[in-house]
């Protein structure tokens, strides 16, 4: 599966898709990066005199990255895949701030029984660690998702 393959098979639409490029995808690690544009909305009322990017934002980037596009990439991204984050444990240890662009990498820790645990860690383009940790996710069809 090529990297243009596993962009196209994201379920994100353009409001919610934090990965700009893929730059290296196996088995075991995924590398890509995101710039988190200075126009996002989240900047206009997070922290109005000093803007910066919320860290539930930071972890979706880390899973749509270090997660989702591993499980594309191991399970051949048939159609109707969905995603369905199970647990998360993420330590932020610096800010980014708008027009910031992030590299993340993620270590595949296991998949099994359709679920994917990977070891997920962003960087700034200083070479610093931004934030690190271990996310988990169900890989799932949409027969599977359900309203209650």
């Amino acid at each position: 599966m090529t990297i243009t393959t596993i962009l196209e098979k994201l379920p994100y639409g353009e409001s919610f898709l934090f990965v700009d490029t893929l730059e290296y995808i196996d088995e075991q690690k995924v590398t890509g990066s995101f710039t988190f544009r200075p126009e996002m909305d989240c900047y206009k009322g997070h922290f109005k005199t000093y803007p910066v990017t919320p860290g539930v934002l930071l972890t979706e980037v880390m899973a749509q990255i270090g997660l989702v596009c591993m499980g594309i990439y191991l399970t051949g991204g048939p159609a109707g895949l969905s995603f369905g984050l199970t647990s998360t444990h993420v330590e932020f240890m610096r800010p980014v701030l708008p027009g910031e662009k992030v590299t993340v990498t993620g270590e595949k820790i296991y998949f099994r029984f359709g679920k994917l645990k990977c070891r997920v860690t962003m960087i700034n383009e200083q070479g610093e660690t931004v934030s690190s940790g271990e996310l988990a996710g169900m890989i799932i069809g949409p027969d599977k998702i359900r309203n209650s």
